[in-house]
């Protein structure tokens, strides 16, 4: 029987780490349709777990944990739908520019900074002759 000597195991375990990460992609949602799929599969088992407890425990109690497992649907289809869809643009593209730097909202009761002019008498008066 041949022997497994280390550097053997070390290139099996690389090779096997590259290899989960390759089918691990595989299963990543990229399209909104994939998502509306896994919802559709999510909701699926929902339906079926919630006949089980409505059989399960007849009454309110199994309805409740029936409504419970329905309402986990809207929960995770929402999430879903929010990860997959891309990210809105900070400012809109349109045939306008964006205004480089936008003011700042101030009030009229806001006192206004002073400017200092080398030529007036003081910092606080606003003489210029």
């Amino acid at each position: 029987m041949a022997q497994i000597s280390r550097l053997d195991v070390a290139v099996l375990t690389i090779w096997d780490l590259s290899m989960l990460r390759k089918i691990g992609r595989l299963f990543t949602i990229k399209t909104r349709w994939e998502a509306w799929l896994v919802i559709y599969a999510i909701a699926l088992g929902a339906v079926e777990r919630g006949q089980h407890y409505m059989q399960t425990y007849p009454g309110i109690g199994g309805l409740l944990l029936a409504l419970a497992c329905t309402g986990v649907v809207f929960v995770a289809g929402g999430k879903l739908l929010d990860s997959v869809r891309p990210a809105q643009p900070a400012i809109s593209t349109g045939p306008f520019a964006a205004p480089v730097k936008r003011r700042t909202l101030t009030g009229r009761n806001r006192p206004t900074l002073r400017r200092y002019h080398p030529y007036s008498e003081s910092r606080s008066s606003r003489r210029t002759d």
